[in-house]
């Protein structure tokens, strides 16, 4: 009984376009009703309906022509009511892995969500993404492949192929039946000459690489397989060797070494240097409503994609609201001690470019593991608001993580925290009162003025 009153209230709810056009056509008869009565009544008839309608129209149009006005615009909206209540039937048959009307009302309103591009790597992105798929299915992962190390590494070693790692998390969290596609492409080979410590979803990316000829290729149809919600495409397709220049001046070679530094990073860089784009990342960014950096390994997850040619020009200039989430967590060796300004500072200064207006920052921090991350050298990224908005960017603080045998972004509260965000910078884009900061100009000698 409980589960037929929640499907009438779902039906209920907008988003079908059933309804609607079913109001339409009810509108429509009633008027050629009212028009049918009318010519019943100039023949003598006694008949009298819709008295209000009268009042209505009356002033507008005399009564010679009424009668037919309202009989063609009656019949003309009862056509279109129809035409378009079909329309929205057949759509919802077709819609592809819907499972009745709830389903289909759920995927109509994905498809309606804002168009959103994931930057990143990691497992940070896919924990994002995991998110994000529950409120839109407008989504599109630019996906860093520069990982060196584990069956990535061998796999780009021995087969030539990018490192497929990362992409292939992104998928898994984007998958429809993500509980099946994540034990199966998280399995790995416990036994076997050559097998031992590769992945399932690893060796399966690789395999449609050579069927497919390239990884773009492969990463397309292994989302047509999997039944993607949104899109994953890598932020090129050059074979680079990520490259990290520390404070001493000493040069570290490979993803794998750079998370193991135990010293500052100044600067990474790609080796080769020139690493094209794909033109779908290009042009996901320009049409996107928004960007999200993160969260992830600030130099070896989101930094190696602005290295890319072209890409952090294009989304400081993207007119999209553009949001970076910040680590919960420092990183040993990585990040040790750096606050979150220090997270954007770094990530601008390695990017050449301004990447992000808002900083998504967590403000409530582990309690049962916070020990047994300090053991590991690992502490809470403390949320220095003053400073981040002294960089000229929004702090938006939220409770957004998730302790349970490790300390990660919840998937629902960030996504929540950036849908949130998001609503809020497209309401103060769009409303025509600005707020007084936004008429206030610094003087040559640092002072604020009208």
């Amino acid at each position: 009984m409980r589960g037929r009153l929640v499907g009438w209230v779902q039906w209920l709810m907008p988003g079908l376009g059933i309804k609607r056009w079913a109001v339409l056509v009810v509108f429509g008869i009633a008027l050629i009703v009212d028009a049918i009565v009318r010519y019943l009544v100039a023949q003598g008839s006694g008949l009298h309906v819709n008295e209000t309608l009268d009042a209505m129209v009356n002033d507008y149009f005399s009564p010679s022509y009424l009668t037919a006005v309202l009989g063609i615009l009656g019949t003309g909206l009862a056509a279109l009511g129809i035409r378009q209540w079909l329309r929205s039937v057949v759509r919802i048959a077709s819609t592809r892995g819907s499972h009745g009307i709830s389903g289909a009302l759920a995927g109509l309103r994905l498809k309606q969500g804002y168009k959103i591009v994931a930057i990143g790597g990691g497992t940070g992105l896919s924990t994002l993404l995991r998110g994000l798929k529950r409120r839109t299915s407008n989504l599109t992962a630019v996906v860093t492949v520069s990982d060196d190390g584990g069956s990535s590494g061998r796999l780009r070693t021995e087969l030539g192929v990018l490192p497929p790692g990362d992409v292939r998390n992104c998928l898994v969290a984007l998958a429809d039946d993500e509980a099946l596609v994540t034990d199966l492409f998280r399995y790995r080979f416990t036994e076997g000459e050559g097998l031992i410590g590769h992945s399932f979803g690893n060796l399966f990316l690789a395999a449609m690489t050579g069927i497919t000829g390239n990884f773009d290729a492969a990463v397309k149809e292994s989302s047509r397989v999997l039944n993607v919600v949104g899109r994953v495409l890598p932020s090129t397709l050059g074979i680079v060797k990520l490259c990290a220049r520390l404070d001493d001046g000493t040069v570290v070679a490979g993803e794998s070494a750079i998370s193991l530094v135990k010293r500052p990073i100044e600067q990474i860089f790609f080796e080769p240097a020139m690493a094209a784009p794909l033109d779908e990342v290009i042009e996901a960014i320009r049409e996107a409503d928004a960007i999200v950096l993160g969260p992830g390994s600030l130099y070896t997850s989101i930094a190696p994609n602005f290295l890319v040619d072209r890409l952090a020009d294009e989304v400081a200039r993207a007119p999209g609201v553009k949001l970076y989430v910040c680590n919960v967590m420092t990183q040993p060796g990585e990040t040790d001690g750096m606050s979150a300004a220090d997270h954007v500072e770094a990530l601008f200064r390695n990017a050449g470019q301004r990447v992000c207006d808002y900083v998504i920052v967590n403000d409530e921090p582990p309690s049962r593991l916070l020990a047994l991350y300090a053991q590991e050298g690992q502490t809470p990224v403390v949320a220095d608001v003053a400073r981040i908005e002294g960089l000229g960017l929004r702090a938006v603080t939220a409770h957004v993580m998730s302790e349970t045998d490790t300390v990660r972004h919840d998937p629902k509260r960030l996504a929540d925290v950036v849908i949130g965000a998001i609503d809020r910078a497209v309401a103060e884009r769009a409303t025509l009162v600005k707020p007084a900061r936004a008429y206030r100009r610094v003087s040559s000698t640092g002072a604020d003025r009208a």
